[in-house]
């Protein structure tokens, strides 16, 4: 705390047109790298999607829409994507983008040794394989797939692949090693001080998107400041002193901050909804989970209504459907979930012949997301069954590297945004030995994700989607408890600022 009040003092005592070209937002944690959908988490994609940018990417509405490319042409028999790309586009370096870039950018992500997160969308582990991709001529990259997939430009343009960001060869050295992102995005990667502070500095030669708005991911994505400064602080009360103080002009903050900051005169807090979904998830080839009935019990023991309640100051809505609440398929059996039932849990844990084996749930303490909390009030409503049940909290990047392994009993963590629900059953269910980190490997499952994957249609997709909910909630791989609520706190002085999907944008925001 020592130290953060230091560098506060500094930063307040910048004043004048200086502060004014500087807007300094607060992470709850460090970003663990700066290549784009590799060795990611959601600060990391938030950060470097400023620098970096896709052949298409997401609008508001969960749409995905052209980005650098101008069009995008599908073939009739749906497996031939020719992207034409956008005339005057330049790299952070003032090269210009040709498909040959892109081309370089794709082949380094289909390396396995890049370990981009994304590799089995699209080398086939998950149903989909991408049999070539070429650079015809220098305004057309053509890439084709094995079979159709509907679902194809939504992949392409996922948050944690980095939005598949297209790249500059310079982003590597020599050897062919990491350096830094050199992307086409609004703004620069600058320094980065490693568990301090990352910096981004405007492009001046940023061609943005066509619009007259932003919209997303995509339409009007002008800098209006000099800098942006993203400081990781993991404590929420250092967050809340920095806003107060004018240090930190915006962060995300915890719900049972959000009455106290509205009442500052000099704050501002944005509110909304987002696809975000907060969840506890089991590790199904555990030796004592794998029993169905003792996940079942687990589920049947938790009042989720007071659960969500504390966690979230009363704010946020009770969701045990991995369809998150505004959805188009966000239906009448998508809100039945768990059934608060203690007696029905402990007669479960009975028939299991469970003998009180120790369970560990692994939380983090960081300030904008529930995980240490909902342990916590989940624990005790355990115990109350029986149910022996131990926290271990762990620092994030350690926990999701124990996530990304499947190194775990539980977990309680939160799944990042998938504007489309076959995605987001497609988040959490694949084989584990193929995808150690995937919590639902029922066939059944898989093969009516896969068939969720081939149509748009809502009349064929809805009884699909309803059908997995119910198998969710039978099987219990994971314990969805609710959406994530956006909370963004910002001094007066910040403008164009509004909530998002959990996403931090910073483009077309201003500060006076």
């Amino acid at each position: 705390m020592k130290r953060w009040t230091l560098i506060f003092a500094a930063l307040a005592a910048m004043a004048g047109p200086a502060a004014a070209q500087t807007i300094t937002a607060a992470l709850n944690q460090d970003i663990r790298s700066s290549d784009p959908g590799v060795n990611r988490d959601g600060n990391t994609d938030m950060v470097i999607l400023h620098v970096v940018e896709g052949l298409v990417g997401n609008s508001e509405g969960g749409g995905v829409g052209p980005l650098l490319a101008q069009k995008v042409d599908v073939s009739p028999d749906g497996k031939t994507y020719t992207f034409t790309l956008r005339h005057g586009v330049k790299f952070h370096n003032g090269a210009p983008l040709t498909s040959a870039e892109v081309l370089w950018s794709w082949n380094r992500y289909m390396n396995p040794k890049t370990e981009w997160r994304c590799l089995p969308n699209f080398d086939g582990r998950n149903g989909t394989k991408v049999v070539s991709a070429t650079a015809p001529d220098p305004a057309t990259f053509v890439m084709v797939l094995d079979k159709p997939n509907a679902m194809f430009l939504d992949q392409l343009a996922l948050t944690d692949c980095g939005g598949t960001g297209i790249l500059h060869p310079d982003s590597v050295k020599a050897d062919g090693s990491w350096d830094k992102p050199i992307g086409t995005g609004p703004f620069k990667f600058g320094e980065w001080k490693r568990g301090q502070s990352v910096s981004l500095i405007a492009f001046d030669d940023y061609v943005s998107p066509p619009g007259d708005t932003r919209d997303g991911f995509l339409g009007l994505k002008k800098p209006l400041v000099k800098e942006v400064r993203f400081l990781a602080i993991p404590d929420a009360a250092t967050v809340k002193a920095g806003l107060q103080s004018g240090a930190i002009d915006v962060s995300s903050v915890p719900e049972s901050e959000v009455k106290e900051l509205q009442a500052d005169p000099n704050l501002t807090v944005e509110l909304g909804t987002n696809p975000v979904r907060h969840s506890i998830i089991l590790q199904t080839r555990d030796p004592v989970l794998k029993n169905v009935k003792i996940r079942q019990a687990m589920a049947a023991a938790i009042d989720y209504q007071a659960l969500v309640d504390a966690v979230t100051e009363g704010i946020g809505k009770v969701n045990n459907s991995p369809v998150y609440r505004t959805s188009q398929y966000y239906g009448p059996v998508e809100q039945q979930g768990y059934t608060y039932d203690p007696e029905r849990a402990k007669a479960l844990l009975a028939e299991a012949g469970y003998k009180g084996e120790k369970i560990v749930l692994i939380a983090n303490k960081r300030s904008t997301v529930p995980s240490f909390n909902t342990a916590v009030i989940a624990q005790q409503m355990w115990q109350a069954v029986r149910l022996n049940v131990e926290i271990e909290v762990l620092d994030w990047a350690t926990q999701l590297d124990k996530y990304n392994t499947g190194a775990y009993m539980m977990e309680a963590t939160s799944y990042s945004p998938r504007f489309d629900v076959a995605l987001g059953f497609e988040q959490i269910s694949g084989p584990k030995d193929k995808q150690p980190r995937k919590v639902w490997e029922n066939p059944e499952a898989l093969a009516l994700i896969d068939k969720a994957m081939q149509t748009t249609d809502p009349k064929d997709r809805q009884p699909i989607f309803d059908q997995l909910h119910k198998m969710l909630l039978e099987d219990v791989p994971v314990i969805f408890t609710h959406n994530d609520n956006d909370c963004l706190a910002h001094n007066k002085r910040i403008t164009g600022l509004k909530p998002w999907a959990s996403n931090l944008i910073l483009w077309g925001v201003a500060k006076s």
